[in-house]
């Protein structure tokens, strides 16, 4: 395929990708599962290329953007708050399905060894950051519930791909088993010592950065970068990757400035949605090729389906057996176990969140060559994906059914008011401290009764000298905007408001700084 071809295709791919997503938004229809049947369709029609993409290509230039995107939009202090049932849901449980369903597809698909089970187990363990998150955002779960799920789905992806690490090494080598809780451990160490490393360095120097367009293309390569130092020094990129994301998304208001901030999220939202539907896509259009390799190599029509079906049904009774397990663990251990616990309910809507993903469509295809049966297990993986999103769509109508109570979201309006009536009260005093003579007062009682808008400045002076005025005014009103964020990052370290309030307050401080800024002169 020529260099034109291939851009022309690659237009082609976007521009599906978009229209595909958008069509099926508006009717409310998942996006994952139409882009997949689309894909699957164009499979088959002639002169449609099949995308044919190295491993190292999923590993190395997909899965860090992906993870980094959803790692720079989670909360760390709701990750603190909720940290034992993330880490029971995103180590403990993807720990054991693997083994369940490891031990279950060996017994189910006796031509492969165990080594490659344990690697397709691995791939179907973990639960789908994308497709959590917009099922939460469609029905009224817990806030509690919503963090548990979110976290887990991001950090489980980590546990996951270390498990398919040491299982693929088992497959292409013999691995001492002594050997392998040894790596793991190394592997968590090291990648959480290069991603708290990293979020540092790049919290020092973004400090440093006045232009927006600098600081945003150092932000641009942070994944890869911490990537690849995390695996040459044996240690789990992926797990840098969240780590370093989180740190970044905390430290961000503190170290980058307005437009910088807004421009990140905007491009990340960009990337995150070409990569995570892109590869829906190409699983889709690798359907053909898929199919052609099972069906020479697989055991038949009907006895996968009873393999589909009890991998399926695993996959469904390992989650609803830990998560309701460790329900009844807290609610009746310990007291301090008893103060963190979650009604049965909650535990029946976090049990029937099963969705799988990108994560699992992309990890499937670092399997390598030599794995038995490596086809048909791909073919396993895709079916998975697919029944586990028809599933998910289901999840709404499980929820309304528990009754469970939906976020109080006039507390969280109340509490942003709160928040920002405490953030303008700390611009107010910086304003008092901050004023001059020089400065008029027109100007200084403005920016006191809610100068927001610039247009008051501006139809206030003769065109020739507004200018002064308008610098007077966006000097004073970013010094104020300044002790806004300062108060509500004081308030977030205290503890006194949900997270909801603080990230919408902080936005929108973000965005009334990011717009004084528009109206400055541009350098060159």
């Amino acid at each position: 395929m020529d260099p034109i071809e291939i851009i022309a295709w690659s237009v082609a791919f976007v521009l599906v990708t978009v229209i595909v997503t958008g069509l099926v938004g508006r009717i409310g229809f998942s996006a994952p599962v139409a882009l997949v049947v689309v894909g699957g369709v164009a499979s088959f029609i002639p002169g449609v290329p099949e995308v044919h993409v190295e491993p190292d290509v999923i590993l190395y230039a997909i899965l860090p953007p992906l993870l980094f995107a959803t790692a720079i939009r989670t909360s760390l202090i709701d990750i603190r708050a909720r940290r034992d049932s993330i880490l029971l849901l995103s180590v403990g449980l993807v720990a054991f399905t693997v083994v369940a369903v490891g031990f279950t597809t060996w017994a189910l698909v006796p031509s492969i060894t165990l080594a490659a089970a344990f690697a397709f187990a691995s791939v179907v363990a973990p639960t789908d950051a994308v497709a959590v998150t917009a099922i939460t955002g469609k029905v009224g779960l817990p806030r509690r519930v919503v963090t548990i799920l979110e976290g887990e789905s991001l950090l489980n992806d980590a546990t996951a791909l270390v498990a398919l690490n040491a299982s693929i090494a088992a497959i292409v080598s013999v691995v001492d088993p002594i050997t392998i809780p040894i790596d793991f451990a190394i592997a968590i160490i090291v990648g959480v010592g290069v991603g708290i490393g990293a979020g540092w360095l790049i919290s020092l120097v973004r400090q440093h950065l006045r232009a927006p367009v600098l600081d945003t293309s150092l932000v641009l390569v942070v994944p890869w970068a911490v990537f690849l130092v995390a695996q040459t020094l044996h240690g789990s990129g992926v797990i840098a990757v969240v780590v370093v994301g989180i740190y970044m998304a905390y430290r961000s208001p503190t170290v980058a400035s307005a437009e910088s901030r807004v421009t990140v999220r905007l491009n990340w939202r960009t990337i995150q949605f070409l990569l995570e539907n892109a590869v829906f896509l190409f699983i889709g259009l690798n359907l053909a090729g898929i199919l052609n390799g099972a069906v020479d190599a697989g055991p038949g029509f009907w006895p996968s389906v009873l393999i589909v079906a009890g991998i399926l049904a695993m996959l469904v009774a390992s989650r609803f057996a830990w998560v309701m397990a460790t329900t009844v663990i807290y609610r009746h251990g310990p007291q301090r176990m008893r103060e963190r616990s979650w009604t049965y309910p909650n535990g029946v809507a976090v049990a029937s969140a099963g969705v799988r993903g990108v994560v699992t469509l992309a990890a499937v295809f670092l399997l390598p060559e030599s794995t038995p049966e490596r086809s048909y297990l791909q073919l396993l993986a895709f079916i998975v994906v697919v029944a586990s999103l028809l599933g998910g769509l289901a999840l709404p109508a499980i929820i309304r059914a528990l009754k469970l109570p939906p976020p109080n979201r006039q507390q969280e309006r109340t509490e942003l008011k709160m928040l920002m009536a405490e953030a303008r009260r700390a611009g107010i005093e910086r304003l008092d401290e901050v004023a001059t003579p020089a400065d008029e007062t027109r100007v200084v009682e403005l920016l006191r009764a809610d100068a927001a808008f610039l247009g008051d400045t501006i139809d206030a002076y003769e065109p020739a000298a507004a200018w002064p005025q308008l610098e007077s005014q966006m000097r004073l009103r970013k010094a104020m905007l300044a002790a806004q964020r300062e108060a509500i990052l004081r308030a977030r370290r205290e503890g006194r408001y949900q997270e909801p309030a603080i990230v919408s307050a902080l936005k929108a401080i973000d965005a009334e700084e990011t717009s004084l800024g528009a109206h400055e002169p541009e350098d060159g």
